[in-house]
């Protein structure tokens, strides 16, 4: 775990790097929320590494900017973007919201539009891949608990006292954590083959 005053680039380079430092040599995928900079970061120390947005940020980012009575209508059509079957299904999907909805809300599409290359990173894979990458929520769902943890507590008195806190609550999490990720073996195995021999060493090939 790793804590700091304030989240941008420049502290999860040091993460990263920090990361590399103590031996991680490789990640084949990350999954990140839409802070400006993270994947500029992610690759600047592991230039392999293919990094794919939380598609839930992005529809939540985009919700921000779209007129109240607008909202459901706009998320409705969005899933024909998100939901597609391929990239260049995708891509046609948002030519078609954007010829609708861009004059009303241009920066909802500028945001897409710039984003677009580490957003549609999930639409190569098969189906069982794109389920574990395209969002954070998982976790998402540990800063909750984070949160649950530290909301009752007041100030605390450094910065260890605050970890020795989190650490208690991640060991009592992990006792919940017991349901196994769908078709593990089979995406495993299509993972394998995509990044053709930098699974080796991980599965004793």
């Amino acid at each position: 775990m790793y804590l700091n005053e304030s989240e941008g680039a420049k502290f999860w380079l040091q993460v990263l790097t920090d990361l590399q430092n103590r031996g991680v040599k490789d990640i084949l995928i990350a999954s990140v929320d839409g802070l400006k900079g993270f994947p500029e970061a992610i690759n600047s120390v592991f230039p392999d590494t293919q990094v794919q947005l939380c598609i839930v940020h992005q529809i939540r980012n985009s919700l921000k900017y779209v007129g109240s009575a607008n909202q459901k209508q706009f998320a409705k059509e969005l899933k024909a973007v998100y939901q597609a079957f391929t990239k260049e299904e995708a891509e046609f999907e948002l030519d078609k919201l954007e010829e609708k909805w861009g004059k009303k809300y241009p920066i909802v599409f500028q945001s897409w539009r710039n984003k677009w290359d580490n957003l549609s990173l999930y639409f190569q894979y098969p189906e069982d891949i794109r389920r574990v990458i395209y969002t954070t929520n998982i976790i998402e769902s540990v800063h909750r608990q984070f949160r649950t943890l530290t909301k009752t507590k007041g100030a605390f008195p450094n910065d260890d006292s605050l970890l020795k806190l989190l650490y208690m609550g991640i060991q009592n999490a992990q006792q919940k954590w017991t349901m196994p990720i769908r078709n593990w073996s089979l995406t495993i195995s299509q993972l394998a083959i995509h990044f053709d021999g930098r699974l080796d060493d991980a599965l004793n090939l």
